[in-house]
């Protein structure tokens, strides 16, 4: 799919020079030119006139195709040279020197991308002053994530110290790391030699890390999808009920649930599933006199506990 992907923003490079040179050229010459299909011709058509030398939307290209012939009807319009308005040279500016300073960086990028940036402050004059009083600090998870990433490319197995909101406690362990993808968050997905299952460690959790000298040897596993989100409860999950008031509704929104009927005063009744239902404390406890845990009861026990143990710290102050 990327290398597909790459193919054709170079080949849609190649054609807006070609049609340039060749107005009204039939569709069937410019497919055999580029030696591709006359569909995937039409679908590269389909994307050029989104295509232009502003993000604000103007000078786009307007090129459009009757199926026989290609028109582009304001090649003019697009030929002048670039100008980048202030605010685009600031935020480029600040883009490039904030990337260029993110570990786990290949050095060659990182000098490529120096000098690019040199460039583009010559080029941007008054503006690059406006962009040097900006800056961009990455999270630690920074140095994180090239450990991780080169634990993958290296095949070789991680040491942590993580902590779990749930239980409120930083535990030791070995992983195989398997992908690195980000759903909000970033997040390292891996096959934990503690609990020996997949899990999923969010790198702002990470609070220490190592690449050790064993290989990874993870399990043949099925990646999962992800374009439903990282929460994907399955049926076979323990089932969690909770009450919300009025000021709790959001919960429905931001929270896969089986079901969600009304209440009388304006509540919801929640029925959701999760894989670890003390996951669900720190949302007991934020909701407050907003809602309740129904069931299951050692849940509703620990949250309970929880906001005792809270009330009782704050009486203590």
């Amino acid at each position: 799919m990327a290398a597909n992907a790459i193919d054709q923003t170079r080949r849609m490079l190649s054609l807006v020079t070609y049609l340039r040179e060749r107005p009204g050229a039939h569709v069937a010459d410019v497919a055999r030119a580029f030696g591709i299909t006359e569909d995937e011709l039409i679908s590269d058509l389909d994307v050029l006139p989104m295509c232009g030398t502003s993000f604000r939307g103007g000078d786009l290209l307007d090129i459009d195709t009757d199926g026989d012939r290609i028109w582009w009807h304001n090649p003019d319009d697009v030929a002048e040279p670039l100008r980048l308005a202030a605010d685009e040279a600031t935020a480029l500016l600040v883009a490039a020197r904030a990337v260029a300073t993110l570990p786990g960086l290949r050095e060659g990028d990182r000098d490529a991308l120096v000098r690019a940036t040199a460039k583009l402050e010559t080029a941007a004059g008054e503006a690059a002053g406006a962009s040097a009083r900006l800056s961009v600090t990455f999270e630690s998870e920074g140095g994180v994530f090239a450990e991780v990433d080169r634990a993958i490319s290296e095949r070789k197995r991680l040491w942590l110290r993580y902590y779990s909101p749930a239980r409120d406690e930083l535990t030791e362990r070995e992983v195989d790391p398997i992908r690195l993808f980000a759903v909000g968050h970033t997040y390292m997905e891996a096959w934990c030699r503690l609990s020996e299952d997949r899990r999923t460690f969010r790198l702002d959790r990470v609070a220490e890390i190592r690449i050790l000298e064993e290989a990874a040897a993870p399990p043949e596993l099925e990646l999962r999808d992800l374009s439903e989100g990282l929460v994907q409860p399955s049926a076979d999950d323990p089932e969690v009920v909770v009450e919300v008031g009025p000021g709790g509704r959001w919960v429905a929104e931001y929270y896969p649930h089986d079901r969600a009927d009304e209440l009388p005063d304006g509540g919801l009744r929640i029925t959701l599933r999760t894989p670890d239902p003390a996951s669900l404390k720190p949302l007991a406890l934020r909701l407050g006199s907003d809602g309740r845990i129904v069931s299951p009861d050692g849940l509703a026990d620990s949250a309970r506990a929880a906001a005792t143990a809270a009330l009782a710290a704050y009486e203590g102050v």
